[in-house]
């Protein structure tokens, strides 16, 4: 990219007062600019496909496909194109399955302006952000190789993204339909992840993701 040119952002985030903020904070810059807004995750790689910014700035937890399969998607078929992955909480626990799904960046929605300033440059640069609770549980990760760290560890990406979904109330229709999978399939998650975590129903499986931080109480 061309140092006289802009920067070109996509923001998702479900919150149209928090990509209200985030808006006014990057254009301050002079040199960034928003070209496109998404409210949910389809709209996102609607709007990625059609617009193609130099940089995507997507929410973990959105309605329709969540903030991580969006990244995976992006990773799939946009390999060049970088993503800062943002999250409500100062939660590790999606700090390593989002750089492992090719997050350039993760930082928090707490974080100060100039952090999300910073992490944007630096993606576009070819650089990677992260907190230093992000970079902590990635070393963690590095000293103790594939053992797990916590119970979290032991979900797949899939489980961890079904039983959010469980968690904040969603069915399983609901959840085969935002994933294109069968009813059954989401079943069998549920069944597994449950066994997993050795809980006995979705009250408990409720409870576990809030005492995680794994959804907004």
């Amino acid at each position: 990219m061309n140092q006289s040119t802009h920067i070109r952002v996509l923001l998702a985030d479900d919150h149209s007062i928090v990509r209200a903020g985030l808006r006014r904070i990057i254009e301050e810059t002079g040199d960034i600019e928003v070209v496109a807004e998404a409210s949910d995750g389809r709209e996102a790689l609607k709007l990625l496909k059609e617009i193609m910014p130099d940089v995507a700035v997507v929410d973990i937890s959105m309605p329709g496909l969540d903030g991580l399969e969006v990244l995976s998607q992006v990773h799939h078929y946009y390999p060049d194109l970088p993503v800062i992955m943002l999250t409500m909480h100062n939660e590790d626990q999606y700090a390593v399955r989002a750089v492992e799904a090719g997050a350039m960046g993760y930082i928090t929605k707490q974080a100060a302006p100039e952090q999300l300033v910073d992490a944007i440059r630096k993606v576009v640069a070819g650089g990677r952000y992260l907190t230093e609770e992000a970079s902590e549980a990635l070393a963690l990760r590095v000293v103790k190789g594939s053992a797990s760290t916590s119970e979290v560890d032991s979900l797949s990406m899939r489980e961890l993204q079904v039983l959010r979904r469980l968690a904040m109330g969603h069915t399983n229709h609901e959840i085969a339909e935002s994933y294109a999978i069968s009813v059954k399939t989401v079943d069998t998650y549920r069944l597994r992840i449950l066994k997993k975590l050795n809980l006995r129903n979705n009250a408990e499986l409720s409870r576990f993701a809030m005492r995680n931080n794994l959804i907004e109480e």
